[in-house]
């Protein structure tokens, strides 16, 4: 079995390396998880090849396959274009003005869609305990799903 953890005498792992990083800035475990896969993506559709060899060219290869090939969703791709930033920037310290002159594929024009108050209401009328609690504080606060499944409950104030 492959051991992950660097030796005195080797450096960490490019990955590892990312995962620390994203960490010491404070990002969310959902971020991390996100900015590794796509790190890992990119390397291995360019054979393998270490990001400090590989340059615009690379990277916009890659950017476009995402949109052209695999039909990713503009906030997919703008998310690998983040990810991407963040690793020549961030942990290779490697400053790539041509990285922000890529131009990030174009948001598309769906409507979000919006429950009004009355329909809100009856929603929250169907369901009870546990979930009708969760329901009304992502409702109520804004928070995100998995910060309010993460809630834990005080018995006292």
């Amino acid at each position: 079995m492959e051991n992950s953890q660097a030796t005195p005498s080797t450096p960490p792992r490019l990955l590892d390396q990312v995962r620390a990083r994203i960490r010491v800035m404070h990002y969310s475990i959902r971020t991390e998880e996100a900015y590794t896969d796509w790190v890992r993506r990119f390397i291995l559709f360019h054979q393998k090849r270490h990001p400090k060899n590989m340059g615009a060219a690379e990277v916009e290869a890659f950017l476009s396959h995402l949109a052209t090939e695999r039909s990713v969703s503009s906030s997919t791709q703008n998310q690998a274009k983040a990810a991407l930033l963040f690793l020549y920037k961030q942990v290779l310290g490697i400053d790539l003005p041509w990285l922000d002159n890529i131009t990030s594929a174009k948001p598309s024009q769906h409507l979000p869609v919006v429950l009004t108050p009355t329909e809100t209401r009856a929603l929250l009328h169907e369901i009870s305990g546990t979930m009708w609690f969760i329901a009304s504080m992502l409702y109520g606060t804004g928070m995100r799903l998995l910060e309010g499944l993460r809630l834990r409950p005080c018995r006292s104030f």
